[in-house]
């Protein structure tokens, strides 16, 4: 078969950078009173109701014990005025450095979680793990978000998205459409 006319054959290791469509996140975890963030770009909603959000994290990764144990964890959501910092604290593991401290980012209570969120974050959703059928094979945990919070000031949030290694791109302009399912 041939390919289709103006089209080149795209790596299949890049695919990835192709449909990533969500905001990077940091994920907050916390034991024995130590909290830790991790930048996450690999995620998804599941389901409405309730909120349920897919995402991968790597046994590699010092979060994966922490959320393992604990089974609860923040996604707090940052506008694009914290890349670098979000960037950062992705290239740092929290096995030996406090990133809070590090990256001058401050740790607030939850309601629910004993996970901190991020203050400095537009948007922090508390999640308990509601399935960790694939956490073993995949590194997938299923959340559900027990209670969300947002910052009323905020009212477009800019956020990034990773496009792939060092690459990132900013949420433009906002659509409305009209959109008949409910």
């Amino acid at each position: 078969m041939r390919p289709p006319p103006r089209k080149k054959e795209f790596p299949l290791a890049k695919v990835y950078t192709l449909i990533e469509p969500g905001p990077v996140l940091l994920l907050t975890t916390a034991r024995g009173g130590r909290g830790n963030i991790m930048t996450l770009a690999w995620h998804t909603m599941i389901e409405f109701e309730p909120p349920l959000v897919g995402c991968v994290v790597s046994d590699r990764n010092y979060s994966f014990g922490t959320l393992r144990a604990t089974g609860e964890c923040v996604l707090n959501i940052p506008a694009a005025g914290l890349a670098k910092k979000a960037v950062a604290c992705g290239n740092t593991t929290g096995e030996r450095v406090d990133k809070f401290k590090k990256f001058g980012l401050t740790p607030v209570a939850a309601s629910r979680v004993n996970a901190p969120m991020v203050g400095e974050c537009w948007a922090n959703l508390e999640c308990r793990v509601f399935d960790d059928a694939l956490v073993e094979k995949y590194g997938f945990f299923i959340l559900e978000v027990v209670r969300a919070w947002t910052d009323p000031k905020v009212k477009d949030p800019r956020t990034f998205h990773h496009r792939g290694k060092d690459l990132f791109y900013v949420s433009g302009k906002t659509l409305r459409l009209t959109n008949k399912m409910k």
